[in-house]
């Protein structure tokens, strides 16, 4: 594996997610940001828990594809249409269905979520950004 997380000791204590992650590779990937959509382009679901859970699958499957894995992600961005603080259960749900499904760290690596006002069709509610270490 080339990403190590951790909780430093005096930074906010969760669960769901490292703060910290220690990469260490050759080959650095920026992952465009991935959506809840098929490979022609058709949304794969209609709510919140359901696109996380989707858009992570295309992640999965971009790093998988560059020759790395799940396990490579050091940092993820989601951008979410509308956020609010009642949106983190949806969120949180779909990133465990993908833990599970997909295999990504319990803990997640380091995430960063931002409100946005829109994407670019109506029908999406999220896009996730990665950025992988590979070996």
């Amino acid at each position: 594996m080339t990403v190590h997380l951790s909780h430093p000791d005096g930074l906010l204590q969760q669960a769901e997610y490292a703060p910290v992650a220690v990469a260490a590779g050759s080959r650095l990937l920026l992952l465009a940001g991935q959506a809840a959509v098929t490979p022609a382009g058709e949304p794969t679901s209609a709510d919140l828990t359901g696109q996380v859970h989707s858009a992570l699958r295309n992640v999965a499957t971009a790093v998988r594809g560059a020759g790395g894995d799940v396990g490579d992600v050091a940092r993820l961005t989601f951008y979410v249409v509308g956020w609010t603080p009642g949106m983190a259960g949806g969120l949180l749900a779909g990133t465990a269905r993908a833990q599970e499904s997909e295999g990504f760290s319990s803990p997640l690596p380091p995430i960063t979520v931002i409100g946005v006002q829109a994407l670019w069709t109506p029908d999406l509610l999220v896009e996730i950004e990665a950025t992988a270490v590979l070996a």
